[in-house]
């Protein structure tokens, strides 16, 4: 069973998503330890109460970007992962940090990517005009919200919607995605290549698989 370590900022919805799928048996995995940057945020209590260990590390208390990395990278490997999963975890992190964990960390990113990097990306696609929007799944790189794709889902845009009702769809399509893609990896089906994401021995298209 793959060790999963999970990074938080916030409610912890697809953090819980991945432990149920875990306790249930559907991912050949555990999450060990769940670290948030801030504390009080709902995803703690909700990992405590799923019985998973929690901790803090306040990025208020390191001067520099740097300094905070470093220290958790330290935390982390505590815990001895095979696979670190940032689950709504609101920090850029260092080269040195996404370098440490090359290949075995991965993102969830609310847009269909290369589309909309970085925040707001509902009211981004509102304000585009788009027909549909979605979610990314992919390997953590230097660049942001820049490593290659692994799956993504599709959710369309309807006459009417505000951000919030964009968020919410996409939501539902995040807590399916993750925890098979969580799966893939700890079945060992997923590596990442000089190529790219490959999934069973296959190279991923730009969007993942079901690439046409």
């Amino acid at each position: 069973m793959k060790r999963i370590v999970v990074l938080i900022s916030g409610s912890g919805t697809n953090m819980q998503a991945i432990i149920d799928a875990c306790q249930a048996g559907k991912v050949a995995g555990n999450v060990v330890a769940v670290i948030s940057n801030k504390a009080g945020v709902g995803g703690l209590e909700k990992a405590a109460n799923a019985g998973v260990a929690t901790a803090v590390l306040s990025h208020q208390d390191f001067a520099t970007r740097e300094a905070y990395d470093l220290e958790l990278k330290q935390l982390v490997d505590s815990y001895q992962p095979d696979l670190v999963v940032l689950a709504g975890f609101m920090r850029i992190l260092t080269a040195d940090f996404t370098r440490h964990y090359h290949g075995r960390m991965l993102n969830i990113h609310p847009s269909l990517l290369p589309k909309y990097k970085g925040i707001n990306t509902h009211q981004r696609a509102l304000d585009a005009g788009d027909s549909e929007h979605g979610v990314s799944v992919h390997f953590v790189t230097e660049e942001l919200d820049g490593g290659p794709v692994i799956l993504q889902a599709t959710v369309p845009v309807f006459a009417g919607d505000t951000a919030a009702d964009l968020q919410a769809r996409v939501h539902t399509q995040e807590h399916a995605i993750y925890p098979l893609v969580v799966q893939w990896f700890c079945a060992d089906r997923l590596r990442l290549t000089n190529q790219g994401a490959e999934l069973d021995g296959q190279l991923l298209g730009a969007a993942g698989y079901a690439d046409d």
